[in-house]
């Protein structure tokens, strides 16, 4: 299950990152070049999500649990933006249902 989190965690990184570096250019003019970048971490974004053994809704549903944990952690990181009671909350939440869905991959 570690395995199986640790690489959703970097997936979800190389999303972030494919995600924000288009958005530095767009809205904080950063140069062009930030493109290639974004766009090599969409393509591991995308080929990541390829090495679970799962059915794919059930990969995908689970990720998004463990994306919003990392959204807020880079908000929070990156964007020096604290997080509240709530984000913590919420967070530790979805990761209970993330780490429910990933523990019964093998019974369903």
């Amino acid at each position: 299950m570690f395995k199986t989190s640790l690489l959703f965690f970097v997936t979800a990184l190389c999303e972030i990152i494919g995600c924000f570096l288009p958005w530095l250019w767009l809205k904080r003019g950063a140069p062009g070049l930030v493109l290639i970048p974004a766009g090599l971490a969409l393509a591991l974004f995308v080929w990541l999500l390829t090495l679970h053994p799962a059915a794919s809704g059930r990969v995908y549903a689970a990720y998004g649990g463990v994306y919003i944990c990392t959204a807020l952690l880079w908000l929070w990181v990156v964007d020096g933006v604290k997080l509240s009671a709530w984000d913590w909350a919420g967070a530790c939440v979805v990761l209970c249902g993330t780490l429910i869905i990933i523990a019964g991959w093998g019974r369903a």
